[in-house]
């Protein structure tokens, strides 16, 4: 499978602990305290040594004020810029003892290569897996809930999460009422993988009000199928995304030049946006950024 399709698919006690609820937008107004269990982990205390093996969970981390706790990420963990300035893992090529050589007190994952979770828990080192993807907001949300909830950061996620509420609420009111919807296609490499709508970053897009020209093309309902030229070319959507600038290195100009594709509505009529890769694949709180540059660049007014 292509690296960029790869990318993107990673880009999910004792008896006297607290449980921690995770599966609405917020925490409870009285946060348990430690320990606490949250995902079935129980956490003894706010953790002081955290390892984070997901560049998303690490965005996370950071936006709720954890960031000086990091002592390891994940090599793709790349924001914000102090992210990038700390020590390494290998997170498709997870060691357990190199996990264990940074003494953490927890360890978040979202993917887990054979058994690091089992061989971390063995040596009793507190660890979150987030094995999928969310599908929704309202799942993104859950997920951020529970790392402040996981990191003792529950009033920083509620407030996190009542912020991007609100200016996700805000930007879709800019979208006019009625009207054909535009259609989209999202590009995660230059092999035409694809995402859907069924796709966490495909449901934003359709929070949006776009209509993907993916979503016929996925009989197996894997929410990333591989497209062909030639059906792009039929399906000509108005707009086209690139979530392959930085990996793949494509941009409008490499587009264009592509064998048919000047004729594309979308390039033909410059709706052709260059997204960062990194912004266009995680759920973390900079999601408003990613619909806000999808509105502003659907939406623009006229003139």
């Amino acid at each position: 499978m292509a690296g960029a399709l790869a990318l993107a698919l990673l880009t999910t006690a004792c008896g006297d602990t607290a449980p921690v609820a995770t599966a609405t937008t917020g925490p409870p107004a009285e946060a348990a305290p430690f320990p606490r269990e949250v995902l079935g982990t129980t956490i003894p205390s706010p953790p002081q040594r955290i390892l984070s093996a997901s560049a998303t969970h690490t965005e996370i981390l950071y936006a709720l004020g954890a960031g000086d706790r990091i002592v390891a990420v994940d090599l793709f963990s790349d924001y914000p810029a102090a992210a990038a300035e700390k020590e390494q893992i290998d997170a498709f090529n997870l060691n357990v003892e190199a996990v264990a050589a940074f003494d953490p007190d927890l360890v978040i994952l979202s993917f887990d290569p054979g058994d690091a979770v089992a061989g971390l828990e063995a040596l009793g080192i507190p660890t979150l897996l987030f094995p999928t993807a969310p599908a929704t907001l309202e799942d993104a949300y859950a997920e951020w809930a529970a790392v402040g909830a996981a990191v003792g950061a529950d009033p920083e996620a509620a407030e996190l999460i009542s912020a991007a509420e609100a200016e996700i609420e805000a930007m879709l009111a800019r979208i006019p009422n009625g009207g054909t919807s535009p259609t989209y296609y999202h590009e995660l490499g230059e092999d035409l993988y694809s995402i859907t709508s069924e796709t966490f970053i495909g449901s934003i897009y359709a929070l949006a009000g776009l209509q993907n020209v993916a979503d016929p093309a996925d009989d197996a309902g894997f929410g990333y199928p591989q497209l062909s030229a030639e059906y792009l070319l039929t399906a000509d959507p108005d707009f086209i995304f690139l979530a392959d600038t930085v990996c793949c290195g494509q941009s409008v100009a490499t587009l264009a030049a592509r064998p048919g594709w000047e004729t594309l509505t979308a390039v033909a009529t410059g709706r052709v946006v260059e997204l960062d890769d990194s912004l266009a694949s995680r759920w973390g709180p900079r999601i408003t950024e990613f619909l806000e540059l999808v509105v502003s660049s659907v939406y623009a007014p006229a003139g």
